[in-house]
């Protein structure tokens, strides 16, 4: 586990990382075990028919959660491009950590092929009636692709995160299952 200067126990928790990593599922388990609100980015930005929502609203959404829960809270999902610096550590409301599950790739692809099987096949909802869709496994473009999208952002993710803990920011990085479970169980003694 890697850990950059972050607060500890740390009260905003913003969760980062490669589609499939487990963002969403360790946000979730983070917030029932610290009795925080949660919020999921990908609801937040993306609309019905996978479109995204318009952006002006999508950011009043965040901050709107923001000034709803100035004692804590947990967040997962990238979106950087979107967020204009919400949420970022040293803005106001921003986290106070940025975790980032950081797992090999190939088990970043294995759980991202499963999950994506099990969506398609169960024709799962997500956000606003949104669907993965099977024929999507076929396209070649990684924005319509999730698995390709798995694939080809993992390195850049690991470059802009290593850039981010090398410039001091408070970052922990999870490698593997049993640093996630480690540094979830540090936040109960905490």
């Amino acid at each position: 586990m890697v850990v950059s200067t972050p607060t500890h126990p740390p009260a905003r928790i913003r969760i980062v990382g490669t589609s499939g990593s487990g963002k969403s599922r360790l946000a979730e388990e983070v917030a029932a075990r610290t009795r925080r609100a949660r919020l999921e980015l990908d609801e937040v930005f993306w609309d019905a028919g996978w479109t995204y929502r318009d952006l002006t609203e999508a950011q009043a959404r965040v901050r709107a959660f923001l000034a709803a829960h100035p004692g804590g809270w947990v967040a997962d999902g990238n979106w950087n491009s979107r967020l204009g610096g919400l949420m970022e550590p040293g803005t106001p409301g921003g986290a106070d950590v940025v975790v980032w599950v950081d797992h090999p790739r190939r088990v970043v692809m294995w759980r991202v092929l499963r999950r994506t099987l099990r969506r398609g096949i169960l024709r799962e909802e997500l956000w606003h009636g949104n669907r993965e869709r099977v024929r999507s496994w076929l396209k070649w473009k990684p924005e319509d692709n999730i698995l390709r999208w798995a694939w080809t952002s993992y390195p850049t993710m690991q470059r802009r995160m290593e850039a981010r803990i090398a410039a001091g920011d408070p970052v922990v990085r999870l490698r593997g299952q049993r640093e996630v479970d480690e540094w979830v169980r540090s936040l109960s003694s905490a």
